[in-house]
This record gives C-alpha cells, sequence and structure tokens, in this order.
C-alpha cells in the first residue's frame, strides 16, 4: 500500500496530489533561490548583506500574500485564491531569469514571494477541510511532504543546471508551474463545508478588520498566541538555516558544486520525516509530534552548527531536514483545525504571515552575522534556542485536536 492509500477516498487522493503538486513547485521555487543566490553572490560579487537582503525580499512578499491571500480565500473561496496566487510566483519568478541587476531582481522576487506565501496556508486549509477527521492530520502532513518533492528537484536543478547554464535556467524552469493552473483550474472544487458556511451565513459580507477580531476573540485568543510564536519560531530557523545551508558548507570550506552535492543528500531526508510524522500525527496527536520533533529539531541545529568534520556535517544536516520538514508537516496539519470555517483560511494566513516575518529577519541576520565574521556555530546556536521557544509554547499554550470534527 503506497503512502497516498492511507487516504481512503479516490476523490480525496486527487485533491490531495493536486494541490499537492502545487505546493511541490513553491517548494522548488524557494529551494532553488538558496542554491542561485550561492551562484548569484559568485557572480555578481554580493556582499553578505546583500545576500540576507535577496533571501530576506521573497519573505516579504510572503508576509503580505499570507494575509491577504488567507482572507480572499474566506471571502471569495479556495479554489480561486490557490490558482491566482499559483500564477503570480510562478509568472514573476520565470521574469527573473531576464533581470539585469540586484534591484529589479529583488522586485521580482518580492512579487514571487507574494504568490507564495498566499498559496501554501490556502492549500493547506482546502486540504484539511476536504478530507474526513480520521484520516485529515495525516492528509495535510501528505500535502506537506511534497515540499520535499520540490526541495530534492531544486537541488537536483541546481547541481545538473546551475553549474552549466546559470541561474537564469533555473529561473525559467520555475516559471513552468504556471501552465499547470490550466489543469488545477478544473481539478479542483471549494469544499462543501465552506459552500456550505457560505450559502448559509452569507460569509463574503465580513470584512478583513471583522475577521481579525474574531481570531483574536476570547474563544480562539490562546490558540492564536500559541500559533504565532510556533509559526515565527520555525519560520525564522528554517529560513535562517536552509536558505544559507549551500552558502554554510562553502563557508566551511567546499566547493560550489560539492556543496550543491551534500544539501541534496540532506534534502533527501525529509521525505521520511514527513512519512514518519504523518504516521505518528494520527497514533500519538498533533502536540506530541509537533513537541518532538522540534526539541529534535533544535537538536540536530546545534549539532550541525559545531560539527567540524565531513561525516558529522553530513550526518547532522539529514537529522536537521529530517526532523525539521516533520514539524513543519505538523504545523501545517495544527493550524487548519484551531478555527472555524467562517474565519479558517484567515486564521492561517495571519499565523503564517506573523511567521513570515521570522523569515525576512533570520536570513538578514545571517548575513548580518558572517559579515562580522561570527562563527557559523554561534549562529546556530541562536536557532537552537528559537525553535526550543516554539516547542514550548505549543505544550504549555497547545490543545489535541487529533479525531476532533472541525468547527464550523
Amino acid at each position: 500500500m503506497s503512502i497516498l492509500e492511507t487516504i481512503r477516498q479516490p476523490k480525496q487522493r486527487k485533491l490531495l496530489m493536486s494541490a499537492g503538486l502545487s505546493w511541490m513547485f513553491d517548494a522548488m521555487d524557494v529551494g532553488m533561490l538558496s542554491f542561485i543566490i550561492a551562484d548569484l553572490s559568485l557572480k555578481w560579487q554580493l556582499s553578505p548583506e546583500q545576500t540576507g537582503l535577496f533571501t530576506s525580499i521573497n519573505s516579504i512578499g510572503m508576509v503580505f500574500g499570507a494575509a491577504i491571500a488567507g482572507y480572499m480565500a474566506d471571502k471569495y473561496g479556495r479554489k480561486s485564491v490557490l490558482l491566482w496566487t499559483l500564477l503570480i510566483f510562478s509568472l514573476a519568478t520565470g521574469l527573473s531569469a531576464a533581470a539585469t541587476g540586484f534591484v529589479v531582481l529583488c522586485i521580482l522576487r518580492f512579487i514571487a514571494g507574494f504568490g507564495l506565501g498566499g498559496e501554501l496556508p490556502v492549500a493547506s486549509t482546502l486540504v484539511s477541510e476536504s478530507v474526513q477527521s480520521k484520516d485529515r492530520g495525516r492528509a495535510v502532513v501528505l500535502l506537506e511532504s511534497f515540499w520535499a518533492a520540490g526541495w530534492i528537484a531544486s537541488a537536483l536543478i541546481a547541481y545538473f543546471v546551475i553549474p552549466k547554464y546559470g541561474w537564469q535556467a533555473a529561473f525559467i524552469i520555475g516559471g513552468l508551474p504556471a501552465l499547470y493552473a490550466l489543469y488545477l483550474r478544473r481539478a479542483i472544487e471549494d469544499p462543501p463545508r465552506y459552500t456550505k458556511q457560505t450559502a448559509e451565513k452569507g460569509n463574503r459580507a465580513a470584512s478583513f478588520r471583522q475577521r481579525f477580531k474574531s481570531v483574536w476573540a476570547k474563544p480562539h485568543r490562546r490558540a492564536t498566541i500559541m500559533l504565532w510564536v510556533l509559526w515565527f519560531t520555525v519560520v525564522f530557523s528554517y529560513y535562517g538555516m536552509f536558505l544559507w545551508l549551500p552558502s554554510v558548507m562553502m563557508l566551511k570550506g567546499f566547493s560550489l558544486v560539492k556543496s550543491f552535492e551534500y544539501v541534496l543528500i540532506m534534502t533527501l531526508a525529509q521525505l521520511p520525516g514527513y512519512f514518519t510524522a504523518a504516521y505518528f500525527i494520527e497514533k500519538f496527536g498533533r502536540k506530541f509530534v509537533l513537541v518532538l520533533y522540534l526539541v529534535l529539531t533544535a537538536v540536530s541545529a546545534a549539532w550541525f552548527g559545531l560539527a567540524t568534520t565531513e561525516g558529522a556535517l553530513i550526518a547532522a544536516g539529514i537529522c536537521l531536514s529530517f526532523f525539521n520538514l516533520g514539524a513543519w508537516g505538523g504545523m501545517y496539519a495544527y493550524t487548519p483545525e484551531l478555527y472555524p470555517t467562517s474565519v479558517r483560511s484567515t486564521g492561517v494566513g495571519l499565523a503564517a504571515s506573523f511567521g513570515r516575518v521570522g523569515g525576512i529577519l533570520a536570513p538578514y541576520m545571517v548575513g548580518m552575522l558572517v559579515a562580522r565574521h561570527y562563527e557559523i556555530g554561534y549562529i546556530f546556536v541562536i536557532f537552537f534556542v528559537t525553535i526550543l521557544i516554539g516547542a514550548a509554547a505549543v505544550l504549555w499554550l497547545g490543545t489535541e485536536t487529533k479525531g476532533k470534527e472541525l468547527e464550523d
């Protein structure tokens, strides 16, 4: 039995595959960015501060994209917003290949980030609302597992394409998902839960301010605080570590091609990380998976930062990929379950948007610290502490949602 066959209904499996491929393209774009910047910094002679700014620009776009798309998906439907965000990020990525200067490239990456940031929370909400409760957590983690497939694709593109054809070729490949939107338009529908809610309560009339206040109202305030802390710490650590991973390997003395090769090996560990999380999340619950995988991510981050031998670096990187991406899967499964249908996508989008602020700060922080000659071990200890804060928030403020029906 394949992992997808654990989702029982064929219609739900088709939805998972369709949304999953769009998720994979998102990951491929973000993943390629980390490899492109390693090549671009050499060819354009970028300073560490410029490198940090470039990687942060993507996340600035994601802050706005997640918040706006989350609201729009509650107002106009999950399907239409998913399609538009896919088109925005893929077209901006393809156009990035034609950029001739640093400023123009940063503008295009902001637009791409807007689409990326909007698509992810909407896709997770769509799948969460479309799958029955006993399979819901597993389905969303499996949706997240397509992120690993996208990173693996980006690592392969980086290893075989960028050294031979340059960073522009990678951006052109990243623009191809715009064609996939034509298929997605026919392959998915809004979940019945959302369409029923809209028809019965006139859900489209609520303003962004009303939805924002609802997310922070007393029934949801504790969950919102926990989720915002969780998202910030996870996104801060992920983008700070993984967007700099090829560059960190180069700082540790490896060549560009060798760094890409090692990062590809580390990336392969993401898939079993997702699959084990998908199994445990329905067996032991959301809080168990998140706390365990976050704590082990923190340990792996400290190990990677302090590792000095080639074998230790690869082993620590594999563990980092395994546990960090498993935690991401748990976070995406958990977040939609804490809000009612009327504001579910808004709640997920706002949490993701706040988290993306961490994605802005962390890459730039790494660039600033590298420019000031701080050791990599010191930088990764910062991520160690940050991740533990996220685990503590889930442990103390989180409520278990395993097996519960979504609130209407």
